[in-house]
């Protein structure tokens, strides 16, 4: 009972919603996975459990109205262990992301204070879906920031210790520090921080009536911002000039100088219209997947705005952030990333018929 009740409180089956924003912001990045993007999402994971359980000590009194049977009013987690949670789970994730340099723990402990401040002031205010927004999008460029941080220091070493030759720039390797290039990585995962936290005020706007319905408009909004959502994730990334984005797969830190040309850079022939590559087909794909899994629950909601299907509209929200991160991902160029986050979907959906995601 003591484990079913840490789930419940922790919401473990949306907890596989997190690791697809590391792996979305790297991509975003131009850059493979590596020991930073592990530590991003370890940091993702402690920070998110940290937001749920300091949502439920900030709302026992309302949840003991509400949501009786919930973890805390039910009687079966004490308040204050849920809030000492919440602060160890804090504590962790920022020291995960000091592992992955200065420029990673920033972007976490601007995280880690935007979950604290929604769970504590927001929530119930305006202000609380662009809150829960910005922190999905600080959670991608968390990862952004992590991945290759190592590299970017130790090229930065080597920079500030070589002797320029003639008519070398002598500040070139102090100013490409590992925070000038975190920035740069800021920068070029901007657009997807933009689209996962765009979902994420959308889905946060339905759940503000989950408790007692009777909201056709938040769902249809919601509706419309998916569709918008898809038609732009579906797009490949364009770098600067149009330019395609780089190939995560190079492991550079920064663009493609010279970026192989997109099948859709070349002329058609008269005779032989171009035909769609295997990466647009996959986004493509992902894409339709993040649409199926978010729509329709939010059509049947707006149809007929009941608690039920409006809770069971916030929880396809929340599952089809995997299908956006995935295709995010894909978007960026990196197909392998985007497919393997869709491997979490089916964790996700057994988890979800046990553990409700909200």
């Amino acid at each position: 009972m003591t484990i079913r009740a840490w789930a419940e409180l922790l919401r473990v089956s949306a907890l596989f919603t997190v690791p697809g924003d590391a792996l979305a912001g790297a991509a975003a990045s131009g850059r493979r996975p590596d020991r930073g993007t592990v530590l991003a999402v370890g940091a993702s994971l402690c920070l998110y459990e940290a937001g749920m359980a300091l949502n439920d000590w900030a709302d026992r009194e309302e949840d003991a109205i509400d949501r009786p049977h919930r973890p805390i009013p039910s009687g079966r987690i004490a308040p204050g262990a849920a809030l000492a949670a919440a602060g160890t789970l804090t504590a962790a994730g920022l020291g995960l992301a000091a592992g992955a340099g200065r420029p990673a723990l920033a972007v976490a402990t601007g995280l880690a204070a935007t979950v604290w401040a929604y769970d504590l002031r927001l929530k119930h205010t305006p202000a609380g879906p662009a809150a829960m927004a910005a922190a999905r999008g600080l959670d991608l460029l968390l990862g952004a920031t992590a991945t290759g941080a190592a590299k970017r220091a130790m090229g930065a070493r080597a920079g500030s210790g070589a002797v320029p030759g003639p008519g070398a720039d002598s500040g070139a390797g102090a100013a490409a520090g590992p925070e000038s290039a975190g920035r740069g990585s800021v920068r070029a995962a901007l657009p997807a921080a933009g689209l996962l936290g765009a979902h994420t005020y959308a889905v946060t706007a339905v759940s503000r009536h989950e408790a007692h319905g009777g909201s056709t408009t938040a769902p249809l909004a919601a509706l419309a911002a998916v569709a918008a959502l898809g038609a732009a994730a579906v797009h490949e990334q364009r770098g600067r000039c149009g330019a395609p984005a780089a190939d995560p797969r190079t492991g550079s830190g920064s663009r493609d100088e010279s970026p192989r040309p997109h099948p859709s850079h070349r002329a058609p022939t008269p005779l032989a219209p171009t035909t769609p590559t295997a990466p647009g087909l996959v986004r493509t794909a992902l894409t339709g997947s993040y649409f199926r899994t978010a729509a329709v629950p939010l059509l049947h909601a707006a149809l007929n705005p009941s608690p039920p299907l409006t809770q069971r509209a916030v929880g396809g929200g929340i599952r089809a952030m995997i299908p956006l991160q995935a295709a995010l991902a894909a978007r960026a160029g990196a197909v392998g990333t985007g497919l393997a986050v869709m491997g979490l979907v089916p964790i996700a959906r057994t988890l979800a018929r046990k553990v409700s995601p909200t």
